[in-house]
């Protein structure tokens, strides 16, 4: 199990755990796999406070940080401020959709937001994304920037690589995955359909194979479609050099996913997700409910573009996340997960995850071992 990538980086198992929480990355990274926290969302304030938690905390093991690098707003001869933004992308959402938006939160019981602000793009633009990365560079034990939508600017790169880190991208498709290569990036990660979040339209078993082959010898993580061992084995006998894990994480015993919300997921099938644009208004795989359902129903005013329907949904996102066990407010969760989420079904902590993935790995080879004819 020990792959190049593993030698590199200095870890035991090519076990990658993509969460949004500090504490699960942590534990997988000291367990001998490689957390990486989310930072979606984050001010670089929050950041900095998580990192500085896990620098304390992960003895001598290092971890990584996925930043959304995109692109820069730009304006009529000038840059646009964040606040410039917000407001023309604002100017764009008709008052069908905010009503609409509404009305499935304030059905479902969800309390309205307390203070008297507005979503903003701010999270997602390219100057705090700047940010969010060179905050990482203070810290000696990130060893990995991963982009999750898009190749990162050549500058982000170069910096990475001055301090020592390895920088990668999700990619769902070869033509992207090739770009990524030609930025100069270290390593690709092959995002197959099954998998939660923003996703692409082919299946693992045929993208990750093609996605080895097409950016040769750059190594390859293999998401989508891994919660046991013995996918992790089909992903390295195809050719990647480590799985890209997210789903897996959402149950384990250290995560900060609300009560209500766990129980969802423990007692999903496999065909209880669904690729929706109803969050971004990018194609994007979640755990089916009212939200998701409405938006693509007969009585909904349309899907927006992104960032328009991004922003829209932004103030469900916050509301939830604050509200999430009152009233029926997991029926209009942003709950992405991939279809592995019906091979969940107990909650475990970190560490013994990555114990499992490993023996079912070691079992899965040892009975393909003993097919081989023997002498």
């Amino acid at each position: 199990m020990q792959t190049p990538l593993c030698r590199s980086l200095g870890i035991d198992a090519p076990i990658f755990a993509f969460t949004h929480c500090r504490d699960v990355a942590v534990e997988v990274s000291k367990a001998g796999g490689l957390g990486c926290l989310g930072s979606a969302f984050m001010t670089p304030a929050e950041l900095k406070e998580h990192l500085d938690w896990m620098d304390a905390k992960v003895g001598d093991k290092p971890y990584g940080v996925d930043i959304l690098f995109n692109p820069r707003q730009p304006g009529k001869g000038a840059q646009l401020t964040i606040e410039q933004v917000d407001e023309m992308v604002w100017s764009t959402i008709p008052q069908a959709h905010r009503d609409f938006a509404e009305k499935l939160l304030s059905d479902a019981g969800v309390p309205a937001w307390p203070e008297p602000d507005r979503p903003s793009l701010r999270s997602m633009a390219y100057e705090m994304a700047f940010e969010i990365f060179e905050e990482t560079l203070r810290h000696p034990k990130c060893k990995v920037i991963v982009s999750a939508m898009g190749t990162p600017p050549a500058e982000i790169i170069d910096a990475a690589h001055r301090h020592g880190q390895l920088i990668g991208a999700l990619s769902g498709t070869r033509r992207h995955a090739i770009q990524h290569k030609e930025a100069g990036l270290d390593f690709v990660v092959a995002n197959g359909n099954e998998g939660g979040g923003h996703t692409g339209a082919i299946g693992s078993i045929v993208l990750w194979p093609e996605m080895v082959e097409a950016v040769a010898p750059l190594p390859v993580l293999a998401a989508g479609g891994v919660a046991n061992g013995r996918q992790m084995l089909a992903a390295l006998a195809m050719g990647a050099q480590g799985v890209w894990t997210g789903s897996l994480w959402l149950t384990v015993s250290e995560a900060q996913t609300q009560p209500s919300e766990r129980q969802r997921y423990l007692e999903a099938s496999t065909s209880d997700t669904v690729i929706s644009k109803s969050w971004s208004g990018k194609t994007a795989r979640f755990l089916r409910n009212k939200w998701t359902e409405a938006w693509e129903g007969p009585e909904s005013p349309g899907i927006l573009s992104n960032p328009a329907q991004w922003l829209l949904t932004a103030d469900a996102r916050r509301r939830v996340e604050r509200y999430g066990e009152v009233g029926h407010a997991q029926d209009v969760a942003f709950s992405g997960a991939g279809q592995t989420v019906g091979l969940i079904n107990e909650v475990e902590a970190s560490r013994a995850v990555v114990a499992r993935l490993i023996r079912e790995y070691l079992e899965a080879y040892e009975h393909l071992t003993a097919l081989m004819p023997q002498e």
